[in-house]
């Protein structure tokens, strides 16, 4: 039977809460806490309208609303030069590396066509998959196109969203097999539940998925 392993990033393999926070903490401190309020507002403003986080344009937003401030064009800079390979779970690539031995994997992620994959890229996630990559503005809705691009007769998800581990379970029935990694602000909400459900990404390596 072909399996493929398909693996979100953000609160799955690495830590995007971390980074949030990470970027909270420097803008204060570089731009000010009130003008870095202001990027915030607009920040989750565009999550609401878009649905997923657009770091890099909600600078483009915040530097023609302060009048184009020269300093403020560091904070892209800051975005695009992160160092996620330091924000990597424990064993995140070595469960990358134990499912490859076992069947296709890939990355199927949410987000932009440029901050997101520069965080893979940055990260040693996208090498970890061979640059099997798929990002999507909304993957729950994307499911049949990852079929189409990477057919399989089963699934397993990993992915720290119960929503979007019920909307493949909704998609592919019997022919996936749900992992929620309990790790960030919706890996941990009280209820969710999956197939097989870990506390760290790193307990994934040796799990017997065919025996699930």
């Amino acid at each position: 039977m072909t399996i493929t392993f398909l693996v979100d990033v953000d609160n799955t393999l690495l830590d995007n809460d971390r980074f949030r926070t990470d970027v909270q903490t420097h803008f204060a401190a570089v731009f000010g806490v009130d003008v870095a309020a202001h990027y915030w507002a607009i920040q989750e403003r565009r999550f609401v309208d878009l649905g997923y986080r657009d770091y890099l344009g909600a600078v483009q937003e915040w530097w023609e609303g302060e009048g184009r401030e020269p300093r403020l064009l560091a904070a892209a800079r800051f975005l695009l030069d992160y160092p996620f390979e330091d924000l990597l779970y424990e064993g995140a690539l070595s469960v990358l590396a134990d499912l490859g031995e076992r069947g296709q994997t890939l990355v199927l992620t949410d987000g932009d066509a440029i901050f997101q994959p520069r965080k893979i890229e940055r990260s040693g996630i996208g090498a970890a998959v061979g640059g099997r990559v798929l990002v999507y503005v909304h993957k729950e809705l994307e499911l049949e196109d990852v079929e189409r691009r990477y057919p399989a007769e089963r699934y397993v998800l990993v992915d720290d969203k119960p929503r979007i581990l019920a909307a493949a379970k909704a998609h592919w029935g019997e022919r996936v097999t749900t992992v929620l990694p309990r790790q960030g602000q919706f890996g941990t909400v009280e209820g969710a539940t999956a197939d097989v459900a870990v506390d760290r990404i790193a307990e994934l390596v040796g799990v017997a998925f065919d025996e699930v």
